[in-house]
This record gives C-alpha cells, sequence and structure tokens, in this order.
C-alpha cells in the first residue's frame, strides 16, 4: 500500500496538505469561519437553524456575560452539561473565548 493512498479520495478543492501555522489556536479558526460564512446555515435543530454570524454573536455575549458577572477567570476549567441543543455550540464557544477551558 502507497503512502498517503488516501488523497485521491478527497473531494475537489480540499487541499491535500495544510498550513499547521496557518491559525495560532482554535478560537482563530472560529473566527474566520465565522466571518466567512456569516450568513450560512451553522447549526440546526427542532426546526431552529442558527448561522455562522450568529453563533458568534451569541458566543461573543456569553463571553462576555462570563467575564463581568461570574467570578471565573481565563484559564478556569469549566464542563458543560447540554444535551445535543443549540445552545450548546454558543456555550463551548463563548466559554473558550471568555478564556475559559472545557473539560469535556
Amino acid at each position: 500500500m502507497t503512502e498517503n493512498f488516501w488523497k485521491d479520495k478527497y473531494p475537489v478543492g480540499v487541499a491535500a496538505e495544510i498550513n499547521p501555522d496557518q491559525y495560532p489556536n482554535i478560537l482563530a479558526v472560529l473566527k474566520e469561519s465565522c466571518q466567512r460564512f456569516a450568513d450560512k446555515p451553522a447549526f440546526s435543530n427542532l426546526g431552529k437553524t442558527l448561522t455562522y454570524g450568529e453563533i458568534y454573536q451569541l458566543s461573543g455575549d456569553f463571553a462576555a456575560y462570563l467575564q463581568q458577572h461570574t467570578d471565573l477567570k481565563p484559564g478556569d476549567r469549566i464542563a458543560v452539561q447540554l444535551p445535543n441543543v443549540l445552545q450548546y455550540p454558543v456555550v463551548v464557544f463563548g466559554a473558550m473565548r471568555a478564556g475559559l477551558v472545557v473539560v469535556n
């Protein structure tokens, strides 16, 4: 079997190689993706859809709440106990944007 035999299975437009230094962290990926695809659907649940732009706005609002109205500090750990609902990505991304470490 040849090395990288899977590369011919990639869809058209998907790069075979990536630049691991393109983003300094996962939040940079989130920010760029949410800006680039702001009007595109990101998550849907129970008949409601949030766009990437809405996810970025709501997670920023939640991050601000965590920073201004709780005793949590950057580096603190937080577990998110939610089912698969639209609030989950908002809370996880918001916690990360507030500098918290999501442990689950």
